[in-house]
């Protein structure tokens, strides 16, 4: 990637694992020119001969803050979560496992990213969340993605309370696989011990046939969510009224309309 991109790349280990960085620390925003820069990776290394592996991490303190409550705003969130979507499904559908490694905040859009990938190495005090609601608004990839770690009930917790867990409760509940003080250096790890010594061409296949059900699912979905999004939910008073809230620092008045 270019050097102002908000996104590093590299490959490693004689081609057998690409590094993806968030590198706009310290909030890491996933906003129009991350989910680009991100996108662009996937699509670019997709083809790649002999990869094994991508650890998806990311620069600072936090892996990220979320989404650009800006492009929220009823003039921009069609296009986000086109684009957005358009990530989630080049994730899922891509021909190598896809190892997360969290430190910090991972929120929002943030975790709908790491939710994309595949196993979720993460502090004990990392905090993971979907703080959507607080907004008055929703998120509409971890309402099709969640439930396949922690089943129904606990997404539908982390989806309508928007409270936040730690590393080690999300261990617990299924969100993270692997708690670590160095989730970098865990994921590593687990590449050199169970993914490296692979047949690239094998673990596509084996990929495509895990994950077969569940991107046709997910497909389907994100295309429902984006409609009642916009259709519906953007239309409604309370959800413009937190978006306009949060981004003038004031807590906001709910009518329920």
């Amino acid at each position: 990637m270019a050097g102002d991109s908000p996104l590093q790349d590299r490959v490693e280990g004689d081609g057998a694992l690409l590094r993806l960085t968030l590198s706009r620390p310290k909030a890491n925003l996933v906003d129009a020119a991350m989910i680009a820069a991100l996108h662009g990776a996937f699509v670019a290394y997709r083809g790649h001969p002999g990869l094994r592996g991508v650890l998806l991490g990311a620069d600072g303190p936090h892996f990220s803050f979320g989404a650009s409550v800006e492009e929220h705003l009823p003039d921009q969130c069609a296009a986000m979560l086109a684009s957005l979507h358009a990530l989630i499904v080049a994730m899922l559908e891509f021909p190598a496992p896809i190892l997360v490694a969290i430190r910090g905040q991972c929120l929002g859009g943030g975790l709908e990213v790491a939710l994309a990938g595949g196993p979720i190495f993460a502090t004990p005090d990392a905090q993971l969340g979907q703080p959507e609601m607080k907004l008055g608004v929703f998120a509409p990839a971890a309402s099709c993605l969640l439930h396949y770690r922690v089943g129904q009930l606990a997404a539908e917790d982390l989806l309508f309370s928007g409270r936040s867990v730690s590393g080690d409760e999300a261990r617990a509940l299924g969100l993270v696989q692997f708690v670590a003080a160095d989730p970098e250096a865990a994921a590593l790890a687990y590449f050199e011990l169970h993914l490296a010594n692979k047949s690239a061409a094998s673990l596509a296949c084996a990929l495509a046939a895990a994950r077969g059900a569940m991107i046709r699912d997910v497909r389907h979905r994100l295309g429902e969510v984006e409609r009642l999004y916009i259709d519906r939910l953007m239309q409604t008073r309370d959800a413009n009224e937190g978006l306009v809230a949060f981004l003038a620092k004031r807590k906001p008045h709910w009518e329920h309309r």
